[in-house]
């Protein structure tokens, strides 16, 4: 499956828009992770327990819409973005979304 954040593949032409498909997952916080996190933030740096979520959580989104692409015979997704946003004060949905499409 081919993924590409423009709207366009290079040396590839769209012969049809089977159109935009997502794939989702929800994160809530672990709480000796979240205690680990505040103790590296009195002190500063990169909290990397939120890093390791954020990058685990980036990933699954990211493999759920190319399954749901490839579900409904997509050859590629443009214009592939990520969105998250917060559920509630200790969970986020991290959003993978763009255009599956049929290559020619």
């Amino acid at each position: 499956m081919l993924v590409s954040t423009t709207s366009e593949i290079s040396e590839k032409k769209i012969s049809r828009t089977l159109g935009v498909f997502t794939g989702s997952t929800i994160r809530a916080k672990h709480i000796g992770k979240d205690i680990i996190a505040g103790l590296r933030n009195i002190v500063g740096g990169e909290l990397k327990e939120y890093t390791e979520m954020m990058r685990e959580a980036r990933k699954e989104a990211f493999e759920r819409m190319i399954e749901n692409a490839q579900e409904m015979g997509a050859d590629a997704v443009v214009g592939m973005r990520f969105s998250t946003s917060m559920v509630t004060s200790h969970a986020a949905e991290i959003l993978a979304y763009g255009t599956a499409v049929k290559l020619k």
